[in-house]
């Protein structure tokens, strides 16, 4: 910030963007049904920007929720070297949320397997899925909330469609592979930049994510530098893309275990629109 900036419009602009976020967690949450009366819900906390942020917004709506849930962060501490233990503790015990601090080396088991200049994160991701699943049965949580935005969504999208030859992305709520876990994303709504703004003004004690020396997926920050690209030549585009990720046509795609175009036939009478579950206000303006 600079030294002559108005510091009454900082604090507004702070203000606007806290509720804002409080705003677009709350309407994702109420449209997927991610949290409900009873829940336990384990935040999973990396010592990001983007989960720092998700828990911090979660507690803030806990206290005006019409609903009873419960919250307990949870992070798995993977003996990266370097990593600094002493950091999510602190932070945690100092907000009066309860926690939980797991200990895997799982940074061993990748380094052994995964050859040298080969991207780690495929591997180490599934390792850690796999103990924070346990965690979360051992502590009884109904729900596991990921930090995942409405960026990483899309940018998962598209190496879907230029690698994988798959319309897929990442799905707001979802059971697990073993059917024992419900997965919530409640940032699914939230650009990253909100989230990089929040985490400067709430001043969180960010741990950087390449303690382990592996870099990010060349084709994931290819495809991040596109939308950025189109985004500065048609601002608003990243939301209409986002939107038409609800507003999904069957019948106009080419996927027969969708659509039975095997009965699709002359009629005389006018086709029937089809029905969106998720209001339009929300699908193109969350």
């Amino acid at each position: 910030m600079s030294v002559h900036a108005d510091p009454r419009k900082a604090d507004f602009e702070g203000a606007k963007l806290a509720k804002r976020l409080r705003r677009l967690v709350g309407q994702a949450i109420a449209d997927y049904s991610m949290i409900e009366a009873g829940d336990k819900v384990m935040v999973c906390l990396s010592g990001g920007k983007d989960s720092y942020a998700m828990l911090d917004v979660l507690m803030r709506l806990r206290e005006k929720s019409p609903v009873a849930f419960e919250l307990v962060a949870v992070n798995l501490d993977q003996r990266h070297p370097g990593f600094p233990e002493h950091v999510l503790p602190d932070y945690l015990k100092a907000i009066g949320v309860d926690f939980r601090i797991e200990v895997q080396d799982t940074y061993s088991v990748v380094k052994r397997v995964i050859p040298d200049g080969k991207t780690m994160c495929g591997l180490c991701s599934r390792l850690r899925r796999g103990v924070l699943y346990r965690v979360a049965g051992e502590l009884g949580a109904t729900k596991i909330a990921l930090g995942h935005h409405r960026d990483d969504i899309l940018e998962t999208f598209f190496l879907n469609l230029f690698h994988g030859g798959k319309l897929k992305a990442m799905p707001p709520k979802l059971v697990s592979d073993d059917g024992k876990h419900v997965v919530i994303r409640p940032l699914a709504y939230v650009e990253e930049a909100d989230l990089e703004a929040y985490a400067t003004l709430r001043e969180f004690p960010i741990i950087p994510c390449d303690l382990c020396g592996s870099q990010d997926q060349l084709q994931r920050k290819q495809v991040k530098a596109m939308l950025h690209e189109w985004e500065k030549q048609q601002p608003g585009r990243m939301q209409t893309i986002f939107g038409a990720l609800t507003n999904v046509a069957p019948s106009h795609l080419l996927d027969r275990t969708l659509h039975d175009f095997t009965r699709v036939a002359a009629t005389d009478e006018p086709a029937a629109q089809p029905i969106n579950l998720v209001p339009r206000a929300s699908r193109l303006k969350p």
